[in-house]
């Protein structure tokens, strides 16, 4: 009877979250190396004292596990970990001075009010409330420092962890600040959302739904966003890929000779009524497209000075779904299908996709 609460135990223990043993080398190395360089540092700006008692607040540990551990997350970004840091050690401060005697109540008041004060300033952040706490229960140093300790050490040991945290995070490839991808302009240059980003819910709808959620979440509205658009095509992906790129590719393709003049190939692309074509080397391989305007700038040169390398390469095995985010983008209009020599075999374009699926909504409208 007893083997099923610690089982429960160790469920609850485990966590839901998978984690990769690379973050955990990225978090614990950051924290390793940002402490380092906030406790040297500050021990150097402020002169004196001895060199292997780094200039450190506890707080501020917890503060690295945010900033090198979840860069991402709202409440390890530099406005949360300078300003919640500064203002609850003020709160902390000013609380300890008005209930010199009475730690039993001003800790807690001290902690509430600058949990209050952090969320009111938009501030928010965990480390806060032990810097609150600290300043009350820290003994005669706190007391004597008075509000020169939210300066020096908490304000100082704050800005040294964010800039270890900037440099530290870039260099592992992470941003931090941290601010969502925006979604790519028209290429257009109108104001129109692409069209990937007309379908499915809008902006409305997700702060409504955040709205009713009622509860505040660590992570933001944007990073939401991003993530919810990604489950939205992997969804639709993992619903359609039963139709694959070799079944619905245009098998008869105009191909261009890299070698052959620009002034030929245009007016081979206007003799079959086409914008662009693929250009392919002596192998059959695809090495670019060739659009009618490049082809006009450089008609007296070859294709290859007026191709674009920048293709969509794909199987005949690769499902169609993965070219909706492709092929809704904005920023082309077609993807080459090779084969295991990226010998080109077939091209499938954005109004075959369409068509694909308009059949497929009638098939299963049917179904």
């Amino acid at each position: 009877m007893t083997a099923l609460p610690t089982q429960r135990l160790l469920t609850l223990l485990r966590g839901k979250t998978p984690i990769r043993p690379l973050d955990a080398l990225k978090g614990g190395g950051g924290a390793l190396l940002g402490l380092l360089f906030a406790g040297l540092l500050g021990r150097f700006a402020v002169g004196g004292g001895d060199w292997l008692h780094p200039l450190l607040v506890a707080p501020i540990g917890a503060s690295a596990v945010l900033v090198f551990a979840v860069p991402a997350s709202p409440l390890a970004q530099p406005r949360g970990v300078i300003g919640g840091n500064v203002v609850s050690a003020f709160i902390g401060i000013t609380v300890a001075m008005l209930l010199p005697h009475q730690p039993l109540i001003a800790a807690p008041l001290a902690v509430g009010l600058a949990i209050a004060a952090m969320i009111l300033l938009g501030c928010l952040h965990p480390p806060g409330g032990a810097v609150a706490l600290i300043t009350v229960i820290g003994g005669p140093a706190v007391t004597k420092a008075g509000y020169l300790f939210a300066l020096n050490p908490v304000a100082v040991d704050s800005v040294l962890l964010v800039l270890a945290g900037m440099a530290y995070n870039r260099l592992v490839g992470r941003s931090y600040p941290h601010r969502a991808p925006a979604p790519p302009p028209s290429p257009h240059g109108t104001a129109d959302p692409l069209p990937a980003s007309r379908i499915g819910y809008d902006a409305g709808d997700l702060d409504k739904a955040l709205a009713r959620y009622g509860e505040l979440l660590d992570v933001s509205r944007e990073d939401l966003d991003v993530l919810f658009r990604e489950v939205e095509i992997q969804a639709h992906q993992r619903l359609h890929s039963q139709i694959r790129c070799g079944e619905v590719m245009s098998r008869d393709v105009i191909r261009l000779d890299r070698t052959q003049s620009a002034e030929s190939a245009l007016a081979f692309l206007q003799r079959h009524d086409l914008r662009a074509a693929p250009v392919v080397d002596e192998e059959g391989r695809v090495i670019g497209m060739a659009r009618r305007a490049e082809l006009q700038a450089n008609r007296r040169r070859t294709v290859e000075a007026a191709l674009d390398p920048f293709v969509h390469r794909v199987r005949e095995g690769t499902p169609i779904a993965a070219l909706l985010p492709i092929l809704s983008s904005g920023q082309t209009h077609e993807a080459m299908v090779v084969d295991g020599d990226r010998k080109l075999v077939g091209v499938i374009t954005q109004t075959d996709l369409i068509a694909v699926l308009y059949r497929a909504h009638i098939v299963e409208s049917v179904l």
